[in-house]
């Protein structure tokens, strides 16, 4: 098909973008070990798929407290920041712009993971269904401890360090992580929050926690490089909402006020349970870019922005098995089919070893 939109170049924030094609942030969980530092393989993988207009980074923890799955890099000590600072090295040196998502995954997590075997923490004291991926293998989840109203600035502060190390490691911008049931989305959402106190309750309770941590942020980087991520109406992780709707307009008014970047939907996760979702009207309310995610592939993308309904498109899936990924949607390329079980964990298979369209052409001819 011909692309009139996908590839048009863009503004966003202060960064001038050449398409519109992201990679979305991917947990592979293939840090070094002990501490969880990003090492050779993660230049490779990262500086391979450096054709995406910018690409956003896998979780990573911002505190040894939000970490929930074994093997998954972080961003609080020295040797993390080191391991980025390589990463956003090469990124740079192949022309791309790469942003770091800030990720604390409250209670999806398991106390073989956290510091001194304490429980994870979350708004309230429930549990998800579910087992958590440790270094044991998959054990099952265990009910959280409740955040007392005293611990709360200690979570602002984890993402406002978290993000002053994204800068020292050379990052171009964070996007906070409020999606897909980890703990900002646990304050969120009325299925996961059941507190009494000024972060439970209302809508302008349950979304206080958010922005306060995305003006601890934005205090850091300046809106222009700061994106959020949400998911309105995921279920993944024992997510429910009674009303997202007024939740979750409620938040993109709110958040306008830190002129930020972008913010990212996820529209799609197999796992919506509100079909009737309204996503435009997110985008009508927020004032910066909207970036969709969900399933999409080249025609789609091309029809939603052609509608007016998105501004940037966030692939994943298709990323893993196609680095070279926009090249391959403007070329009208076969994808290559993703190896799910080479997706978390490993060595370099499944990882580093799918082929460009370039390489392909080189080994047929």
């Amino acid at each position: 098909m011909t692309y009139e939109k996908l590839f048009t170049p863009l503004k966003l924030g202060n960064l001038e973008l050449p398409h519109r094609i992201v990679m979305a942030p991917l947990t592979r969980s293939r840090s070094a070990q002990p501490g969880d530092v990003p090492q050779k393989m993660n230049v490779d993988y990262y500086g391979q798929r450096s054709s995406a207009a910018i690409i956003i980074s896998e979780a990573t923890q911002i505190s040894p407290q939000g970490k929930g799955y074994a093997f998954t890099p972080g961003i609080h000590s020295n040797a993390q920041i080191s391991g980025w600072k390589k990463i956003t090295e090469e990124v740079h040196r192949k022309g791309s712009k790469i942003f770091l998502q800030l990720w604390h995954v409250g209670r999806i997590s398991h106390s073989s993971l956290q510091k001194g075997g304490t429980l994870p923490v979350a708004p309230s004291a429930i549990a998800p269904a579910g087992q958590a991926f440790t270094y044991e293998g998959m054990l099952e989840f265990e009910t959280p401890r409740a955040l007392d109203l005293e611990d709360i600035p200690d979570i602002v502060n984890q993402f406002s360090q978290a993000a002053k190390n994204a800068k020292t490691a050379g990052f171009d911008g964070v996007e906070i992580h409020a999606a897909n049931g980890y703990l900002l989305d646990q304050f969120l959402k009325d299925g996961t929050n059941k507190r009494d106190d000024r972060y439970g309750g209302s809508i302008e309770n349950r979304i206080r926690l958010t922005l306060e941590v995305t003006k601890a942020v934005t205090d850091v980087w300046g809106g222009q490089q700061v994106g959020i991520r949400i998911s309105p109406t995921g279920t993944f992780n024992s997510m429910s909402e009674t009303a997202p709707t007024p939740l979750f307009e409620s938040l993109v008014e709110a958040l306008n006020e830190y002129k930020l970047a972008y913010l990212h939907v996820v529209e799609n996760f197999g796992d919506s349970s509100d079909d009737s979702f309204n996503f435009v009207s997110l985008r009508e309310k927020f004032n910066g870019s909207y970036m969709a995610n969900g399933g999409y592939t080249g025609q789609l993308a091309e029809e939603s922005l052609k509608e007016n309904k998105s501004d940037l498109i966030a692939f994943g899936v298709p990323f893993i098995s196609n680095p070279d990924l926009p090249k391959r949607l403007l070329d009208n390329a076969e994808l290559a089919q993703a190896d799910q079980s080479t997706f978390y964990g490993g060595n370099e298979k499944g990882y580093t070893d799918y082929p460009t369209l370039a390489e392909q052409s080189l080994v047929s001819a």
